[in-house]
């Protein structure tokens, strides 16, 4: 295994230097290959260029800008140096920027265009060590001290000196020095309370992964993966180191329906990493295609979609694929379900030929899997797409383990499971006592492995509270067993909600479920210390509209929909429909009462930049709307 990330890319490189690395947009949306060669040539005149700029071992060096051709180049030339990146997004507040820059000490920023560089120059008086931008996209020029560079000028620069004659010797032995403890990167976490913390990550924490994923999922060389994640995140940042440790193609698209769909088709991936959000989207888009539909034909689609669902329980029981939680012999499920397995196989195939194939060209004639990661799935979104024969592989991680601690097998998995990795250990404890549960039973998961974070950035005492004496880090997460060693999340420890009857309930299964509806956008379910659950639900506007208008309904204009009580007898008959006994939950766990809110979640206030629900503060936003469900 390589000790460092710029070890593994090299070697890759000098083995296949004419297989295809990437593939970027040119200004008017034409995808252009670059070959491992090409980019091995790129990283190595961008780092010597660094070097002429003061760069050098142990530095912090930040990145401002989403994922592009010239993340990955930027990122492996700054670890080429043994000097650690810094990166955030294009979407981060200007406090955010200011916090990461300022703490790190950061000498040297690259940012993606000249609003990002914009960004960063108006806290120029909160960055003294700040002296130089290179700027992906943009102009040149002297502000204030702070010298800005375009990238490819600075590129070009770097090219001359690895003409040169000693060029070439001088990043190899800067590329020799690195070692698998150096830091090779701080991201800082969005998280939903407070500033974000720096989680430090060695070259051993992912490098660690890529071996043992590689043991897990079946990969190809030549597999291109549609990157629309913002790289900053360490799930994506993971992907695109696994897809130059397997010597894939990563193109970049961005995680828009319309232009993601339309890349689907024009790059024909294998794989492609998303949140959930972004499959959840996809399945109320394959619903609204059907409104427009016969009679008929969503008759039959609704019936071969019920087949296919019914056909993969019977594909699990046959397979052994089923969770268990003690050792019991899966025999008598095998034959039980075998001949409903041949059978419901036989209508599968009609389905997958008269009703299905349509929905998975949309994703290319090469698909083979989405993995999806960075929140918990519904599980009727993973039944909708694994019925129709799309795969989705869940992943779980976090920021503090580089991310990954576990991912579905693939071709076959346990659903709903992941596999840890090799050397990850796992335990799951009471959230009571602490004492250690056995499978089937739900508690606080504790991970221990090569992946678990150096620790926050200059703060040994948050370290300390997540990662305990013996080394495990406490995620804050429930998790079930299986005790061939799989495991589930079920929710969140600090989310849990206790109704007054002392009736524990996890919130995020029941909102997942919830938002399952066309008609919700997003939802939160409240009720701490109250006798029932209550929600705050955002509506989806669009497909109200269209409901009212298919029903004849007349309204004004769309900043009503909330106050109709059309409107507030649908949502309510879809709270009863989605959070029902027949959908498995308990009746403490069914939504009481609810109240509609005019305006979407938005990042920074009710949602953190990962998404994540900001529990706290929607709690002191909506203080009076939430009073008002229980009085």
């Amino acid at each position: 295994m390589f000790t460092t990330l710029v070890k593994m890319f090299d070697s890759i490189a000098e083995r296949n230097p004419d297989a295809v690395a990437q593939m970027g947009k040119t200004a008017k949306g034409a995808f252009v290959p670059k070959t491992y060669g090409e980019l091995q040539n790129e990283v190595r005149s961008l780092a010597l260029a660094l070097m002429e700029y003061g760069v050098s071992r142990g530095d912090c060096i930040g990145i401002i800008s989403d994922n592009r051709p010239e993340w990955l180049v930027a990122d492996l030339a700054v670890l080429s140096l043994g000097a650690a990146d810094v990166p955030r997004g294009r979407d981060a507040m200007p406090y955010e920027v200011e916090h990461i820059l300022s703490v790190t000490e950061t000498r040297l920023a690259f940012a993606e265009n000249e609003e990002q560089k914009s960004k960063i120059l108006s806290l120029s008086s909160s960055l003294p060590s700040l002296k130089t931008i290179i700027v992906f996209d943009g102009e040149e020029g002297d502000f204030d001290g702070i010298r800005v560079l375009s990238y490819a000028n600075v590129l070009d620069e770097g090219r001359r000196i690895l003409e040169s004659g000693d060029g070439k010797a001088r990043i190899e032995c800067e590329i020799d020095k690195g070692r698998e403890d150096d830091t090779a990167t701080i991201i800082f976490t969005s998280g939903t309370t407070g500033l974000p913390k720096g989680v430090m990550l060695s070259h051993r924490n992912m490098v660690y992964q890529l071996g043992e994923i590689d043991k897990i999922i079946d990969f190809k060389p030549g597999w291109k993966w549609l990157s629309v994640l913002p790289v900053w995140h360490s799930f994506e940042r993971i992907i695109q180191y696994v897809s130059i440790y397997e010597t894939g193609i990563l193109a970049y698209s961005k995680p828009i329906g319309k232009i993601m769909l339309t890349d689907l088709l024009r790059i024909n991936p294998e794989l492609m990493c998303s949140v959930p959000r972004i499959w959840e989207t996809v399945k109320s888009g394959v619903n609204q295609a059907m409104r427009s539909k016969t009679p008929l034909e969503r008759k039959m689609f609704s019936f071969f979609v019920s087949a296919a669902r019914k056909y993969r329980k019977a594909e699990d029981a046959v397979f052994g694929l089923r969770p268990r939680f003690k050792a019991s012999s899966d025999i008598p499920g095998k034959i039980i379900w075998f001949v409903p397995y041949l059978i419901l196989g036989l209508i599968y195939k009609i389905g997958d030929k008269l009703a299905f194939r349509q929905i998975k060209d949309k994703f290319g004639t090469s698909f083979i899997a989405g993995i999806s990661g960075g929140g918990s799935m519904s599980k009727d979104v993973e039944d909708f797409f694994s019925a129709i024969g799309v795969k989705l592989l869940n992943g779980y991680g976090m920021t503090e383990t580089a991310p990954v601690i576990g991912v579905q097998s693939y071709p076959h998995s346990i659903r709903g499971f992941m596999h840890p990795f090799a050397g990850t250990e796992l335990k799951v404890i009471s959230t009571e006592d602490g004492h250690v549960l056995p499978p089937g039973e739900k508690g606080e998961l504790l991970v221990r492995g090569p992946q678990i974070m150096k620790g926050y950035y200059n703060d040994p005492e948050r370290t300390a509270r997540i990662i305990d004496s013996e080394g495990f880090l406490h995620t804050g997460d429930l998790a079930i067993l299986e005790y061939r060693g799989d495991f589930a999340i079920v929710g969140r420890v600090k989310d849990t909600i206790v109704l007054s009857g002392g009736e524990n309930i996890e919130p995020v299964p029941i909102e997942a479920s919830l938002q399952e509806s066309e008609y919700i956008s997003q939802a939160v379910v409240v009720g701490q210390d109250e006798k029932y659950l209550g929600a705050l639900i955002v509506p989806d506007d669009k497909s109200i509209e269209r409901y009212l208008k298919d029903n004849h309904v007349p309204y004004i204009s769309r900043t009503g929909l909330c106050d109709m009580e059309e409107v507030k007898h649908l949502i309510a008959s879809e709270i009863m429909r989605l959070v029902s006994k027949e959908r498995g939950f308990k009746t403490f766990e069914q939504v009481s009462r609810f109240v509609m809110l005019p305006e979407a979640f938005q990042v920074g206030r009710e949602l953190s930049a990962k998404q994540e629900v900001k529990r706290t503060e929607i709690q002191k936003l909506y203080k009076k709307e939430i009073e008002s469900l229980f009085r």
